[in-house]
């Protein structure tokens, strides 16, 4: 009889329910970060290919806070490469991803900021340092995007594709010292649809890819 309560407990024990594990985000949740990268960069693309890639008042502004958009597109794509180890289960990995949010993160805050201070303040010495995080937050997203198709986590198109979306700087930057703003915004506007806003779409319609 004490064997048989024994068994019975014992079965009780392992039909519950199993602890829960970290499988990672869902399916939809990447898809809403797909989307939440691709309207992102489509507001950036819009507003540069309009007004240039630089720009004074309200076109400026406009072009700050666009760029603000973009940034949190860019959050997004950062957040599912979290969830999902994308560079590795390391904790150097682990570091680097965080690292970059904290550098997207100041160079948002810049975005904001500079989108609407008073222009008397819009160029103070304090904001130019954090002005500097936007160039280092891109860059770090260019090695995370080589990190990830070198460890092979993301599979199919999205190993390959984050490299194309993060190239953005390298098409653009040489665009703006040899043609200037205009034409530099044209060449932006465009690698930002090619690159970041198609990685989104590219997320949204395989998220299976990013699996763990």
């Amino acid at each position: 009889m004490r064997t048989h309560v024994t068994d019975q407990r014992a079965t009780a024990r392992t039909d519950g329910p199993a602890p829960a594990l970290d499988r990672g985000p869902s399916r939809a949740a990447i898809r809403r970060a797909g989307l939440g990268l691709t309207a992102g960069s489509l507001t950036w693309a819009v507003a540069i290919c309009a007004l240039g890639s630089d720009g004074e008042g309200v076109a400026g502004r406009i072009i700050d806070l666009t760029g603000l958009a973009f940034q949190l597109g860019v959050f997004c794509l950062l957040w599912v490469q979290m969830r999902t180890m994308a560079i590795g289960t390391s904790k150097a990995a682990r570091f680097a991803l965080r690292a970059e949010a904290v550098v997207l993160g100041l160079a948002s805050v810049w975005s904001l900021l500079h989108g609407v201070l008073p222009a008397s303040q819009a160029d103070a010495p304090w904001l130019a340092v954090l002005d500097m995080a936007w160039p280092l937050s891109m860059l770090g997203m260019a090695v995370i995007a080589v990190k990830l198709a070198f460890a092979g986590r993301w599979r199919g198109v999205l190993r390959g594709w984050p490299l194309v979306a993060e190239s953005w700087a390298l098409v653009s930057v040489p665009a703006y010292g040899m043609f200037g703003p205009a034409i530099a915004g044209w060449v932006g506007g465009v690698h930002l649809v090619v690159g970041y806003a198609t990685l989104g779409v590219l997320m949204a319609l395989r998220p299976e890819q990013t699996a763990r």
